[in-house]
């Protein structure tokens, strides 16, 4: 194993705003455990309670959104690779907060994900205002929502969300950031 110094490891993490980071296999534990640190790392930075409780909203959606697609895989021959995939950075960029979270996913996946993306991407604040209140009188998905997380985030986000596809042998890495 190489050196590992995790003074510089910390310095770096400091230098680029990075608060709080979780890479690995995700679960509910893990998950609520985590939302703790977050929140108690959120009241004590003098936040509005809004400006609290967006960060830990987009915080959490991500994080269940890494960890609900992962577990599809658990059973799949690749599924410890996929487990492992995991991650989730909350960072302070200025005056703005900035949760970012990716994972592996299929390359099948990915075309349809990107399509919702960009729908959210191309949509002002009042017409996801519409699509919100459109999305709640539906019925409820086979996974259980209603598909409200991404609509969410693009919601309460200070830009458009971002992402980024990055190809990993026959798979893709996809990240989502959500600026606060």
């Amino acid at each position: 194993m190489k050196d590992f110094d995790l003074v510089r490891l910390k310095d770096e993490l400091g230098e680029r705003g990075i608060l709080m980071i979780f890479s690995g296999p995700f679960s509910h534990s893990i998950i609520e455990e985590l939302g703790k640190a977050v929140r108690n790392h959120l009241e004590n930075a003098s936040l509005s309670r809004t400006a609290m409780m967006d960060v830990f909203a987009v915080y959490v959606e991500q994080a269940q959104n890494v960890r609900n697609y992962l577990e599809r895989w658990q059973d799949a021959p690749e599924g410890e690779r996929f487990a492992h995939s995991g991650i989730v950075v909350i960072a302070r960029d200025r005056e703005r907060y900035v949760i970012s979270s990716g994972n592996l996913m299929a390359q099948a996946d990915a075309a349809p994900l990107v399509a919702r993306l960009e729908q959210l991407r191309a949509l002002d604040k009042a017409a996801l205002k519409a699509l919100h209140k459109e999305r709640l009188r539906q019925p409820l998905s086979d996974a259980g929502g209603a598909g409200l997380g991404l609509i969410e985030m693009a919601r309460k986000a200070a830009i458009p969300l971002q992402y980024a596809l990055t190809t990993v042998d026959e798979y893709v890495f996809f990240t989502l950031r959500v600026v606060l």
